[in-house]
């Protein structure tokens, strides 16, 4: 195998989707799988963010709307929306996303501060930007979504 297939160490895989008309990306490492819409079963008094749970060959998987839990407004269900199944130690939980974009390769030293209109609690979901020639990709902080959600999860499940 041509050593020129395998990404250099000084690259970061990031899978791109839309959630609304913004621009999103994380490691592609964290990402377990993404698969299409199925159906969910509402929990109770949950957070409105949270669009319920599936069961997923045996692993029940809580589903985010990422555009709520974002600030971002509801995540529209079209054709094109799909669910990031991430990669969390001891839960499975799945962002609701309107549709996937590519996988970009980018160098983790242009990866730049999220700017300063991203402060407040939105911004706290994203690590920074990436720029490409034509478009701003926001690099989401996962943990932080994952950590806040942990929380909330257990409180709405335990009532």
């Amino acid at each position: 195998m041509a050593e020129s297939s395998i990404p250099s160490k000084s690259v970061i895989e990031l899978a791109t989707f839309y959630v609304g008309q913004a621009l999103c990306g994380m490691d592609i490492l964290k990402i377990q799988e993404i698969n299409k819409l199925m159906e969910m079963t509402k929990v109770p008094q949950a957070p409105d963010y949270m669009v319920g749970i599936l069961n997923l060959r045996g692993q029940i998987v809580t589903i985010i709307d990422l555009g709520q839990k974002l600030g971002l407004g509801s995540v529209e269900i079209s054709n094109e929306s799909r669910n990031i199944i991430i990669n969390a130690p001891g839960e499975h939980v799945g962002l609701l996303v309107t549709k996937i974009s590519d996988v970009v390769m980018a160098d983790p030293d242009k990866i730049e501060p999220a700017p300063a209109n991203m402060s407040g609690t939105q911004g706290s979901f994203f690590t920074g930007v990436y720029k490409t020639e034509n478009k701003l990709i926001g690099i989401l902080d996962i943990k932080e979504v994952l950590r806040i959600e942990s929380d909330n999860l257990s409180r709405g499940l335990e009532r």
